[in-house]
This record gives structure tokens, sequence and C-alpha cells, in this order.
């Protein structure tokens, strides 16, 4: 059994609880204010047709998360954590490059830059500070709130989330539903998903489509609990690592109202029937996958289906962190900005 932490609520979970409240508030804001950039890089977009997404840790999972919404659009659309575009770098030239840190001073940001004497004419940036070197390396998308203090990335995510939000309308994509998603959250309880997995020592999380956000809600989990936490695109969950699961393993699915719902439910049924735990963030429309914890949302898919399940694993990964370290939210190994390589 994994022994529960019963004290007062730690501070740096409290700052994390802070960043979360204004989180919707300061992404309708940041959308908002960013159409004209926005524009901007749109154009550059549809010349030259693609796209390559470069940041580190929740950064690169955003990356990784807005990839098939580009692709959706007719961009060809890659994301590549930095650190691999410095070691083993793809071609720059006639692509459009988002570079995204929330603090924009990130090591590997700094690099990048220098060692590509700042990019390319196509070269974009999107942070959480105006006075950050990447504001002022590259044109960049600026969030609304400033820098992210609390450990774990949160409110970033949510933000630069509406950043890409603003591009993808500026490209012709309709954001009314991921707007509402924004403006009238939905909060469905997590005390049977947090129940199921009380007694995992490990969690792997997998999505399709969504696989990008199964991939942030796996670092934040590991990054606060300090168990491994860690994702897998579903089909590569398939072909082989299944052998891991079992009861000590908890299996966390996302699942958005599209093409990939059936897919999602498979696997579901798949890891419950090896004897995980399973939790399923389901925002299909389907039926739910029977004898699961299913937390359902509203039909949704895309950016609207991220901004509604989004919050909401957050506060999962919150409680699930604060069930099982004392010091949850305070890092032991790790700062914020990541200055080293």
């Amino acid at each position: 059994m994994i022994m529960r932490v019963s004290k007062d609520r730690p501070a740096a979970l409290v700052a994390i609880d802070r960043e979360m409240a204004r989180q919707h508030a300061d992404a309708i804001a940041s959308y908002r204010q960013s159409a004209a950039l926005a524009q901007r890089i749109a154009a550059s977009l549809k010349s030259t047709g693609r796209l390559l997404l470069l940041g580190m840790g929740g950064s690169h999972a955003v990356g990784r998360a807005v990839e098939p919404l580009y692709r959706a659009l007719g961009i060809e659309a890659v994301a590549l954590p930095l650190s691999e575009q410095l070691g083993q770098p793809l071609p720059i030239e006639g692509k459009t490059i988002l570079v995204s840190s929330q603090s924009g001073e990130s090591a590997e940001v700094l690099r990048w830059f220098r060692e590509t004497n700042g990019g390319t004419s196509d070269t974009f940036g999107l942070t959480l500070d105006e006075d950050a070197f990447l504001a002022k390396a590259a044109p960049s998308l600026v969030g609304t709130g400033g820098t992210e203090r609390a450990f774990a990335a949160t409110r970033s995510l949510t933000v630069t989330f509406s950043l890409h939000l603003a591009i993808l309308t500026a490209l012709g994509a309709d954001p009314a539903d991921a707007l509402r998603a924004l403006e009238a959250p939905e909060t469905p309880a997590t005390d049977g998903a947090l129940a199921a997995v009380a007694d995992v020592g490990a969690i792997v999380t997998s999505g399709r489509r969504l696989q990008g956000l199964a991939e942030a809600i796996a670092l934040g989990l590991t990054e606060l609990s300090r168990l491994p936490c860690f994702s897998l695109e579903g089909g590569q969950l398939r072909h082989g690592p299944m052998e891991m699961l079992g009861p000590s393993v908890g299996v966390v699915l996302f699942r958005a109202a599209d093409p990939t719902a059936g897919l999602v439910a498979a696997m579901a049924r798949s890891a419950a029937e090896a004897g995980s735990p399973v939790v399923v963030f389901d925002a299909s429309g389907e039926p739910p996958v029977e004898g699961l914890a299913n937390i359902r949302f509203k039909p949704a898919a895309g950016m609207a289906a991220i901004f509604a399940l989004l919050p909401v694993a957050q506060s999962f990964m919150l409680a699930f962190a604060a069930a099982r370290v004392e010091n949850a939210g305070t890092p032991l190994r790790s700062t914020k900005i990541t200055r080293s390589e």
C-alpha cells in the first residue's frame, strides 16, 4: 500500500493552485491580444507549408499536442525537443519555426539562437515573458500574466495553447468551440479516478490525437509525485510495452470526438484486462467503457477537447501527487528555468 499524506496543503501546491485559478482568463486575454502577429505567422505558414515546433518539457508537449491541428489545415508540422534539434538537426531553411519557452530563458533556447545566428526570417517565439531572451531574439507571441512561477507547468500550458489558437484562427480554423471551453470550463469530479489509482507505483498516459496532452500530464505527474509516470502513444503502447501492465501500473487515457476514439476505447479495455487500473478522460461523446473510471465531458475535438480536459487533468495530477509526497510541488533536483544542459 502507498502511504497517504494527510497534512496541510504544501505551499508549493498552493502556488500552483493560484496559477491554475487564473489560467482561463489569461488564456482568453492572450488569444485576443495576439491577432496581429498571429496573422504574420499564418502568412509565413501559408508561404512555407512546413512547420517546425521546438521546445523543451511542457513546451514540447504543447508542440506535440498541436501537431495534428496544423496538419489538419494542410501544414506539414513536426515537433521536436530543442535538445534533439541541437544534436541531430533537421534543416530549418524553407520552414516556419516556432520556438516555445514559457520563461524564454532556457539553456537550449539560448544555444539554438546562438548556433543558428538568430534562426531564419521565418522564426517566431512563444513565451510568457516579454523581457525574456526569446522575446528579444525573434518576433514573439507573449502570453498574458507573466512568467509562471510555480513548479510543474499548468497555466503556461493553457496560455501557450491559446497562442497557438490565435495562429490556427489566422489560418482559417473556427475558434468558437475552443473559446467556449475556456469561457465555461467543465468540472467533472475526479474522486473515482483518484481512488482507482490510489495504490499504483507508476502511471503510463496515452492517447491518439490527444497524445501531446497525455505527454504534458505525464510530465506533471512525475515532477510532482516523483513516481515513474511517462507517456506512450496508443499504437506504441500496443507494440510491446503492455507487458508492464498490471495492478501496480495505472493507465490514464485521453479520448476526444475524433476518428481515433475507438482505438482509445480498445486500449482501455485491453489495459483493464491486463489488470491495470484505468482512467479515461473522455470527450468522445461515445458510450463510456464499462467498468473503468470514466471522467466524462461534452463531445469535443481538437483544441476544444484540449481546453476542456487539460484543467481537470491538472487537478487530478495535483491530487495524485498530494496523496504521496509531503512537499509536493517543491523540486528537489530541478529548477523552474533549466539553465544548464
